[in-house]
């Protein structure tokens, strides 16, 4: 067997319990007992092709349809980042001004550059003692497209990584006011309308592109995602011809079973499904909202299915909470952030893993509390980001590397972070995850990025999208 095999297999065996993604938490087997070389195969007779779905893949995308209550639905096997890539292009021509929430995925950048777009950037909310972005404001959206005419389409992402909702109709009625399409991001929020604790998805709120990670927060294998195209304003075969472009020729069988399997479930054992997780997370959140230092973070636009937990008042930063939680407990979250952690639950969630959890922040929760701020107090406070200055587009800087390649003249140097400010980067600077970039190529270094991705260095976290530490491209000539 292969090493990665074996330490896959290794980590499936052990007491290591995550509350990360994909959905099914190893704990749901959707696809029986056969082993998975058994059954994978290519396009043969009987099986359909996902390129020219007119069979059993047809009646299948149609079906996650019905489910998600879409016009027509799309299965993506490259995850919804192939998604994000051809709903962009899709409703755009080359040149195009889009309105992007700046907490997007970094697909929707590599959309921008891919498409020659010209981005205007829309603010979120943020939570200033978390340090952490909030909704994106419909009034924010009728404002940006008063002042920019030449909009073509309006990208959100909704929920966030952590779970916060943004009014998704408001800002779709008011798109739709200038025949304006909308694609909303809707990754992380797959489980939306198949119970009552949580929001209704956005294909039945209006939105015009709406992409769902199957995997990421229901039982489906990773890479498996939808796409929901909606209403008249989008140019559908532009889109269809996207998908077809940027997906795999060889579409994997086990990943189409595993998202047909997954809709079976949606379809015929939602309340079998979701009844007893909800009454469980309820449970536990209910026990989280009374630690005494420890904090469950939580809006009235939040999706409850994320928690999202604070050590601010125990002096921790989200680093060292994520390591208490991993090297203590043998508990894997999701993510660690500047000031809190997040875990992600789903319907593949056990109680037995919900207790430990919960037994595992009461006791961090007791030990810690005494110390109060004090430790925290070393680490200082994460800046927080004005709205960039954008001097170039992505894909503008990309023909300028080309230019410099072709003509052996560099005008790029690589300039350590404190000494950047006020140059035009070349490159993306973020964290992952949750991939939102912090800098774009085209921005102009600002000192609270630099002084943001310094802090982040610090607190020992993972800087993505450069070629060396502690450096950045930037145009030479400022």
């Amino acid at each position: 067997m292969g090493c990665l095999y074996n330490r896959l297999r290794e980590y499936s065996r052990s007491d290591y319990y995550g509350f990360h993604m994909p959905g099914h938490k190893r704990q749901l087997n959707m696809l029986g007992s056969e082993p998975v070389y058994s059954i994978d195969i290519t396009e043969i007779e009987g099986f359909d092709d996902l390129h020219h779905a007119e069979g059993l893949l047809k009646s299948a995308q149609e079906r996650a349809a019905k489910v998600y209550h879409g016009e027509e639905t799309h299965f993506l096997i490259n995850g919804s980042s192939v998604g994000i890539l051809s709903a962009v292009a899709g409703v755009t021509k080359r040149g195009d001004t889009v309105l992007v929430a700046r907490n997007c995925h970094k697909s929707v950048y590599h959309a921008i550059e891919m498409n020659g777009l010209n981005p205007v950037y829309l603010a979120p909310g943020f939570h200033a003692s978390m340090q952490m972005n909030t909704e994106v404001f419909a009034e924010d959206v009728k404002a940006a497209l008063r002042a920019n005419p030449k909009i073509r389409a309006v990208v959100i992402v909704s929920p966030t990584y952590e779970g916060v909702i943004s009014d998704v109709e408001a800002i779709v009625g008011a798109a739709h006011e200038k025949g304006i399409p909308v694609i909303v991001d809707e990754a992380h929020g797959a489980h939306f309308g198949f119970h009552s604790y949580f929001p209704e998805n956005s294909n039945k709120k209006g939105a015009d592109i709406v992409i769902h990670s199957l995997h990421k927060t229901l039982p489906s294998l990773t890479q498996t995602a939808l796409l929901h195209i909606n209403g008249k304003l989008v140019r559908r075969e532009k889109v269809r011809r996207f998908i077809h472009m940027l997906q795999s020729s060889s579409p994997s069988y086990i990943l189409m079973a595993s998202m047909d399997s997954c809709i079976e479930m949606l379809e015929n054992r939602r309340q079998e499904l979701f009844e007893p997780y909800v009454r469980s997370l309820q449970a536990l959140r209910e026990e989280l909202q009374a630690l005494k230092g420890l904090k469950l973070v939580w809006t009235d636009r939040c999706d409850p299915s994320k928690l999202v937990i604070s050590g601010e008042d125990v002096g921790l930063t989200g680093k060292m909470l994520y390591r208490i939680l991993l090297e203590k407990y043998h508990l894997q979250m999701e993510m660690a952030a500047g000031k809190y952690v997040l875990a992600m639950t789903t319907v593949g969630d056990t109680q037995e893993g919900f207790r430990r959890l919960s037994c595992a922040l009461s006791e961090i929760d007791e030990e810690n509390r005494r110390r109060g701020r004090e430790s925290l107090q070393k680490t200082g406070n994460i800046p927080c980001l004005p709205a960039p200055d954008v001097v170039y587009n992505s894909s503008e800087i990309e023909e300028m590397l080309e230019h410099f390649h072709e003509t052996g003249v560099n005008r790029v140097e690589a300039r350590l972070w404190r000494d950047s400010v006020g140059y035009v980067s070349v490159e993306y600077a973020y964290l992952y995850p949750p991939g939102i970039p912090l800098i774009v190529p085209g921005e102009r270094v600002s000192q609270e990025a630099a002084d943001m991705l310094q802090w982040y260095y610090e607190m020992g976290f993972s800087i993505e999208g450069l070629k060396r530490d502690s450096y950045i491209e930037v145009l030479a000539h400022g």
